[in-house]
């Protein structure tokens, strides 16, 4: 693997949106027939938005090599051994000078190379600045004006040019009429029954015309809703992590608004989202922070199929397994609102930590390593030190259940006699819960929420396909 490096080199920033491949260098023959072949060339160009003779022939001038272009069979050739190091630090040189835009630095550039003028124009998709003229100097500037792109302008003026052509199309009666089937699409060119162009009567052209059928309407409805479906995730996927993290808060927020967050076709809708934006493992983080209140215990229960599809993956081999890092968001999550609501909840953490346990939303093994170690990174940390310090007795509890329950089947083991019960919950404990939190949970200090329990139901089992 080659690894993606920034557009622009002197960007650092690790999350810069521009990323294209690091080139690879692959040295063929020897003596006089010795030759760099660049195996990813096409990769970069698509990065950079420019024909991948472009850069190739821009190694050349400045190495004074001869290069070979197929572009039939994707190979791009600088004769000579050539380094890959060497060749990244002049396509460095070659997107500064024809590929960033001078007002704002951005790579969303096009070239118009002007063969009357002998000029070669950048237009920045990104600022609109138009003015910029590359240096002429440079002698690849000769190849590009003889070898023009194949779209040197945006795609909104490559679409209006379309369309006039389109009704120019139209209008012409001596050709073939032209209708575009919709606006995305290519158009379709009629002909009347003889297989030649034109419109025999206007009857002929009613036949012709769109069809306005409710099912035809929702047809083409859909379609369209597919097209910006998918225009929109690629946008949004385009966009840093924390403008990805604030569209899902939006979108959190919203569904909270509309007051339905515990049915299951809007949890399925708020885990496509996520996967969408590619952040279902700090999905969690923000849907506690949206989510829940004061009441966190009732809502625990309330919200639990929305949480589920989050914090467990599907595994091959064991059917299901818990995702560690969602889990610890999801965690990081609750202190920051026992944070924003300490005087209600500091007392109710082994409360909270109990039913959080017992609906599957997060395992022994993750609140066990949680509890090992007070961080600063979602409160402060003599904050998090006291919520471990309020979770002690659960953590303990946990510790010596899983004790008992190791011995208990090592005992059942070697009772040949006995029946064995077996449950597929991953919450059944053989053991009382800690003070506090056992039976009827809240009966701690600060307690009072009054959410039933019974640890053994049907309902807190946890099936990973129907998460």
């Amino acid at each position: 693997m080659s690894g993606m490096v920034n557009v622009n080199s002197e960007v650092t920033d690790s999350f810069y949106r521009y990323k294209m491949p690091r080139i690879i260098a692959k040295v063929e023959g020897k003596g006089n027939g010795i030759k760099t072949v660049i195996v990813n060339m096409v990769d970069i160009a698509k990065a950079l938005t420019r024909p991948p003779a472009y850069p190739c022939k821009y190694f050349g001038c400045e190495l004074g090599a001869q290069t070979q272009i197929d572009n039939k069979n994707e190979r791009y050739i600088v004769n000579g051994s050539h380094d890959g190091a060497k060749l990244q630090e002049l396509l460095d040189g070659f997107i500064k000078k024809f590929v960033l835009c001078p007002e704002c630095d951005n790579p969303e550039t096009n070239l118009i190379p002007n063969q009357k003028k002998k000029i070669i124009q950048q237009r920045c998709m990104a600022c609109g600045y138009v003015n910029s003229t590359v240096d002429m100097t440079h002698k690849v500037c000769t190849y590009i004006l003889n070898h023009p792109p194949d779209t040197s302008e945006s795609v909104a003026s490559n679409y209006e040019k379309e369309k006039k052509k389109q009704n120019v199309a139209n209008e012409d009666e001596e050709g073939g009429m032209q209708l575009p089937d919709d606006e995305f699409g290519e158009g379709v060119v009629l002909t009347n029954g003889s297989g030649a162009h034109g419109v025999e009567d206007d009857k002929e052209f009613d036949d012709w015309s769109e069809d306005t059928s409710a099912d035809a309407v929702a047809r083409r409805q859909q379609d369209l809703s597919s097209g910006v479906m998918g225009l929109t995730i690629t946008v949004e996927l385009e966009k840093t992590p924390h403008e990805r993290q604030e569209l899902f808060y939006n979108f959190m927020e919203e569904k909270k608004r509309e007051g339905n967050l515990e049915e299951l076709s809007v949890a399925k809708e708020v885990y496509e989202k996520a996967t969408q934006l590619d952040i279902t493992d700090i999905a969690p983080l923000i849907m506690v922070g949206v989510i829940f209140t004061e009441n966190v215990v009732k809502e625990i229960v309330l919200y639990k199929s929305l949480f589920l599809r989050f914090l467990h993956v599907k595994d091959a081999k064991n059917g299901a397994r818990p995702n560690e890092r969602a889990q610890k968001q999801l965690l990081g999550g609750i202190e920051k609102l026992i944070e924003a609501n300490k005087a209600k909840l500091i007392n109710k953490v082994q409360n909270i930590l109990y039913v959080a346990y017992e609906n599957g939303l997060i395992s022994e093994e993750v609140v066990i390593e949680w509890s090992k170690k007070a961080t600063k990174k979602f409160v402060s940390r003599e904050l998090s030190k006291e919520i471990r310090g309020k979770a002690a007795e659960f953590i303990e509890w946990l510790q010596n259940a899983e004790e008992d329950s190791d011995e208990e089947e090592e005992d059942e083991e070697d009772d040949a006699d006995g029946v064995v019960e077996f449950s597929t919950s991953t919450t059944t404990r053989t053991v009382p819960a800690p003070a506090g939190a056992n039976g009827t949970v809240g009966a701690s200090a600060g307690g009072g929420d009054g959410v039933q329990n019974s640890g053994g139901d049907e309902d807190d089992d946890i099936n990973i396909d129907d998460i």
